[in-house]
């Protein structure tokens, strides 16, 4: 089985390296991998980075640098699939990292009958200090990022989406791209088509990468409000491929401004009922997210955290929904 690992990037200088360095490391049989890197027209020495391994991986079937024109995330997967040749194509984000049996995982579960395929991904940081470690912690706890059963599961299952995934060409060819329209849920919509489309996503826990969690504050807030903001646009574009949980931290700022409404005109005890509630569930998750870790005093800032993490998609939800009626979304044909 040919197998095409495509990566696509905008200015990942500082850890595109790495991941060259990940996939050169690749256990399985380089003669049947190509390696498709996808330039969002960086301004750093991203594609400088491409070439360099082009020119010097010569043990690998084929080596492609490509352009993509369009920038967005969805543009540069369309880029891919519309110039890899192999049988299968492994999406692998460029702030990622995949240990060595990563592509053989993947096969094996591909050669057993399935047609699309990956695991579990974990988030790392990228150096080990006591305050990105409690971001780390924000960001992998469950009341931090999502309740999604592909985000953690110890158990093989077929599941809605996934990350990196494994997509055999038959897949690819029936179902079309990536909705160059979306960002942020452009994995949702593209996944919702695949079993639209009557194939089954296969989730194996063997199948392990990682993905570089934002080393600062600003960046996580940032990444949040834009994950709420597009949320709230995809209404328009698939409300099927989104859960009732994408739309919780939109509640509870809109439980935040009522309640406050309330409070200023002397009923306060909704306010008192929903903090007093939040309060505790942020303590509980919190104490969960340090049980079996180093202790730190940054992590007592866990519950501070989670509340801007929340109030941050919520706002990007809020933006989005007024923005809605005025989006011009043109709806896909076919699949």
């Amino acid at each position: 089985m040919i197998v095409s690992v495509c990566v696509v990037a905008y200015n990942e200088e500082k850890v595109l390296g790495k991941l060259l360095e990940d996939i050169q490391a690749q256990d399985y049989d380089h003669e049947k991998m190509e390696v498709v890197l996808i330039d969002s027209m960086s301004t750093d020495s991203t594609k400088e980075i491409m070439e360099r391994f082009q020119q010097q991986m010569t043990d690998f079937k084929n080596v492609q640098v490509l352009k993509n024109p369009g920038k967005k995330q969805a543009s540069g997967w369309n880029v891919a699939i519309n110039n890899f040749s192999g049988d299968v194509m492994i999406r692998v984000d460029a702030h990622a990292s995949i240990p060595p049996e990563f592509v053989r995982k993947n096969v094996e579960i591909l050669e057993s009958g399935e047609m699309v395929s990956g695991g579990p991904r974990p988030n790392m940081i990228d150096e080990s200090t006591p305050w990105k470690e409690t971001l780390l912690l924000a960001e992998q706890s469950m009341f931090g990022s999502s309740m999604a059963s592909y985000r953690r599961s110890q158990k093989k299952q077929y599941v809605k989406s996934l990350f990196h995934g494994a997509y055999r060409r038959e897949v690819l060819e029936k179902v079309g791209g990536f909705d160059e329209q979306l960002g942020r849920t452009e994995d949702n919509e593209f996944h919702y088509r695949i079993r639209k489309a009557g194939y089954q996503i296969c989730y194996s826990p063997e199948i392990i990468s990682y993905q570089h969690a934002r080393s600062t504050l600003s960046g996580m807030l940032k990444q949040k409000y834009g994950n709420g903001y597009w949320v709230a646009l995809t209404l328009k574009a698939c409300p099927e491929c989104l859960a009732i949980y994408h739309f919780v931290p939109f509640a509870f700022v809109g439980g935040i401004v009522v309640t406050s409404a309330l409070a200023v005109c002397h009923h306060s005890l909704l306010a008192k009922l929903m903090w007093g509630a939040y309060s505790c569930l942020a303590i509980l998750m919190s104490f969960m997210a340090v049980k079996g870790q180093k202790k730190y005093w940054q992590q007592l800032l866990l519950p501070i955290l989670f509340f801007l993490l929340h109030v941050s998609y919520g706002i990007g939800s809020v933006v989005g929904f007024l923005k809605l009626p005025f989006w011009k979304y043109e709806k896909r044909t076919g699949v």
